[in-house]
């Protein structure tokens, strides 16, 4: 197998780790991708991991639940091996000190991806090189880390914020053995086979609007829709009192559309009249109120599609909302979300935030990788 997942839900980072490398003791790995509970020890479980596979690239991020083939997990370890095959070439950087700097952390790093794949970043084909990021899930820099990647190269990066399973208190980044907070980890690959992104969300859009009149955007905070106080122009569009709002918004989120697509933006919670969201909104912006669908159901429908557009998948890597995690477990579908990855090797998390295209919520943004050719 040229793509081998594993998982362990081992209490102490060293057994976990001891038995994931069992697991993927079959494979030499060009790329290790891990994903972790923020039970362990961070410091432990980074060195631990890059000891066990000293020859690969390896990255990771704590979690607020894990996700493996077939399964929905917590308090685990999960981990995905892919081999020369699979992954051709594939380089690493970390974004240090996230919130200080984060336009400078990202010109460093991509003046070293440069100096490994001897190209510009603005002229690597977007064609044959993908992205992976993974972010401090509580920096709120999400947004600022997107859109500088977004100025300097066309690569399309797929990825998510890191979790502290619903602490909110601290989450920390994995690169080639040791833990990081306030950071980002990028991570360039050349597949040696097809790859593709799909993101997938379960929403209706309602034809009901609201501009965002008056932001602080750099605090995720709206204060007017429509010239409207938030709360109140959110519930007048929900069919709701403003004193219920809170019970609305996993179900009524609001998203920016782009080509008849949504781009959720999750209202977080109330602050007097204005509402904080999960993500930036930018003042002038027109969003559309959504109504939650079928999370499984519509997961199913998207994955089925991209199969039938794509081709075989021999690996996916799936960055997941907890929100809808959350919403999964709610209508006692997690079971059933997780087996419908249970025929395709998967490793993912539930996330704080996704990256794809910029920093969404309420989404499930995946890496796909296709089938190598026949051994020469």
């Amino acid at each position: 197998m040229n793509i081998q997942i594993a998982s362990s839900s081992k209490p102490s980072p060293r057994h976990a780790v001891h038995e994931l490398r069992e697991q993927l003791r079959g494979i030499d790995p060009q790329l290790l991708v891990f994903f972790a509970s923020s039970r362990y020890a961070p410091a432990e479980l980074a060195r631990d991991m890059k000891d066990a596979f000293p020859r690969a690239a390896v990255m990771g991020c704590t979690t607020a639940g894990e996700i493996i083939s077939g399964k929905m997990l917590n308090h685990s370890v999960v981990g995905m091996a892919m081999d020369g095959r699979i992954v051709q070439d594939a380089s690493i950087e970390v974004l240090h000190g996230l919130k200080e700097d984060c336009s400078g952390a990202v010109t460093r790093a991509f003046s070293n991806f440069e100096r490994h794949f001897g190209t510009p970043m603005r002229d690597l084909d977007f064609s044959q090189y993908v992205g992976l990021v993974l972010a401090d899930g509580l920096s709120g820099m999400e947004e600022r880390l997107m859109d500088r990647l977004g100025d300097l190269t066309n690569l399309r990066f797929v990825g998510g914020s890191a979790g502290d399973d619903l602490a909110f208190k601290q989450t920390h980044v994995f690169a080639e053995g040791k833990a990081y907070a306030d950071a980002a980890i990028l991570c360039v690959l050349k597949p040696a086979v097809a790859f593709d992104v799909l993101k997938t969300q379960s929403f209706r859009i309602l034809d009901k609007h609201l501009v965002a009149t008056k932001v602080d955007e750099a605090n995720r905070q709206v204060f007017e829709f429509n010239h409207e106080p938030a709360v109140q122009a959110y519930a007048k569009a929900v069919g709701i009192e403003p004193s219920k709002i809170a019970e609305a918004f996993m179900s009524f989120p609001l998203g920016l559309i782009v080509d008849g697509e949504p781009y959720v933006r999750s209202p977080q919670r109330q602050d007097g009249s204005s509402l904080r969201c999960y993500c930036n909104v930018v003042e002038g912006a027109e969003l559309s109120l959504l109504e939650s669908s079928d999370i499984v159901h519509d997961t199913q429908q998207a994955l089925a599609q991209k199969q039938k557009d794509f081709g075989p998948i021999s690996g996916i890597i799936n960055f997941h909302c907890i929100l809808r995690t959350l919403a999964l477990q709610k209508s006692g579908q997690l079971d059933a979300y997780g087996k419908l990855f249970e025929r395709i090797p998967t490793i993912g998390f539930s996330t704080y935030g996704e990256q794809y295209l910029g920093h969404v919520n309420q989404t499930s943004t995946m890496l796909l990788l296709g089938e190598p050719g026949p051994e020469q």
